[in-house]
């Protein structure tokens, strides 16, 4: 099922949206969690995109292993699928963050109650620091290591202009 489309790898074209979509799912919770004023504009925003992430992972996943059984392991591949594993938990981290922060938005916004103690903004804060620097340190490594198993070979194999057009 996450094997081809359109006779191309699936894992490619969903890594690219994968890696685009987490680090700025990171870059909006964490802003909405350290600027009062972004997280009342931003509303649904950093839950829906940390929503997005969760979804996305699992299909990096699956896709990528379904790549691995067409092309085969080497250490490199190996490397890169045991870090992509450890991603999920961080994504569903970030959106645990994002769930609480929403719902406390809301609760600010709505409460005829007085205000939450300061040391819940500052939780929040430190969570979604957490969860956020996670995330973003394990796509960085999973990315790394991803350039790094199918360009490794390629790239050093044949130098540019080398002659070999005759």
């Amino acid at each position: 099922m996450f094997d081809t489309i359109a006779g191309l790898p699936l894992h490619p074209l969903v890594v690219h949206a994968t890696e685009v979509v987490v680090p700025t799912a990171a870059l909006v919770l964490l802003v909405a969690a350290l600027w009062p004023r972004f997280r009342r504009w931003a509303g649904l925003l950093p839950f829906l995109l940390t929503l997005a992430a969760v979804v996305l992972v699992p299909i990096s996943s699956e896709s990528g292993e379904a790549l691995e059984h067409r092309v085969g392991e080497n250490a490199l591949i190996e490397t890169h699928s045991e870090l992509a594993e450890e991603l999920l938990p961080w994504a569903i981290a970030m959106v645990a963050v994002a769930a609480v922060l929403l719902w406390w938005n809301w609760n600010e916004r709505t409460a005829t109650t007085p205000r939450a103690p300061k040391w819940v903004a500052v939780a929040l804060a430190v969570a979604a620091v957490l969860a956020t620097t996670g995330t973003t340190v394990q796509a960085i490594r999973i990315g790394h290591s991803g350039a790094t198993a199918v360009w490794s070979q390629d790239v050093s194999a044949t130098p540019a202009g080398s002659g070999d057009e005759d």
